[in-house]
């Protein structure tokens, strides 16, 4: 019957040898010291004997697992899924309370405005041309030198509103033109006009080497000896609305009137006359 290895009992604290290639060493041995056993690794040392009672477990290098070993990966990969949708389960949260306070504030302003408009019940200004005088153009003329036309354009505008200023700004722009030819140009004058209030005003426009083609001029001669000669004004304003305290940003007001004239003359009259007016808010 083999011998069994167990802790010495000596006072030495040693080891006795293994048995090795089937012989029994006895633990009264002269060879005691335990790393000149082949089962020992050489790293063993006398000095690092465990003490009497106690065994030392050496695993070799490619047992010792740094990853956690297969029976447990469901657990790992199980924990990684539910991070994950947690993570998700947070960004939409986040991504549902922001649009839900885009949509509060969207929908506070639509009730703001609404607000606004039934208490002020606005209304676009109108406009109309009282009369347009021409100078400088002279069709009877047989040479077709470049000529410089002038018109002065008598306009009267209305605030039909009772509670808003209409403030008319600097950098608009006003034209004549006889189909599609343009004759001069002039600006629309910068003032504020008041709640329920009536403007007239006269702008200047002059146009220089306007050039009439043998046909136009022989158009509008054939209108002027008819009595009726049609002309279109255009304008672009830019404009503010103030309430109050409130003052809109600037929103382009454009303006066409088309307007026909008894001749082509400074005391010519207005024969008829219709504007419409468009507003560009952006």
């Amino acid at each position: 019957m083999a011998d069994r290895i167990h802790p010495s009992s000596d006072d030495s604290g040693e080891f006795p040898p293994p048995p090795r290639y089937g012989r029994h060493y006895n633990h009264h041995s002269s060879s005691s010291d335990p790393s000149a056993s082949p089962l020992f690794p050489s790293s063993f040392s006398s000095s690092s004997n465990p003490p009497s009672g106690q065994f030392l477990v050496q695993l070799p290098r490619d047992q010792v697992y740094r990853v956690p070993p297969p029976e447990n990966a469901h657990l790992l990969k199980s924990y990684a899924r539910r991070a994950a949708r947690r993570r998700r389960r947070s960004c939409f949260c986040a991504l549902r309370l922001a649009l839900a306070l885009l949509l509060s504030l969207a929908l506070l302003a639509a009730v703001a405005a609404a607000a606004l408009f039934f208490a002020l019940r606005p209304k676009l200004p109108s406009y109309s041309l009282l009369s347009l005088s021409v100078h400088g153009l002279n069709l009877s003329s047989p040479s077709p030198s470049p000529s410089a036309p002038e018109f002065a354009a008598a306009i009267r505008a209305r605030n039909p509103n009772g509670k808003i200023a209409i403030e008319y700004r600097r950098g608009s722009a006003v034209a004549v033109s006889y189909g599609a030819a343009n004759l001069a140009d002039g600006v629309w004058p910068a003032f504020d006009q008041g709640p329920r209030n009536v403007t007239a005003f006269v702008t200047a426009l002059r146009g220089a080497g306007v050039r009439l083609s043998p046909q136009m001029r022989s158009s509008m001669a054939a209108a002027e000896r008819r009595g009726a000669v049609p002309l279109t004004l255009d304008a672009s304003v830019p404009v503010r609305v103030r309430a109050g305290a409130v003052t809109t940003w600037t929103v382009t007001v454009k303006v066409r009137c088309g307007v026909t004239v008894d001749r082509l003359a400074p005391d010519s009259k207005v024969v008829s006359e219709s504007c419409h007016i468009r507003v560009d808010i952006f």
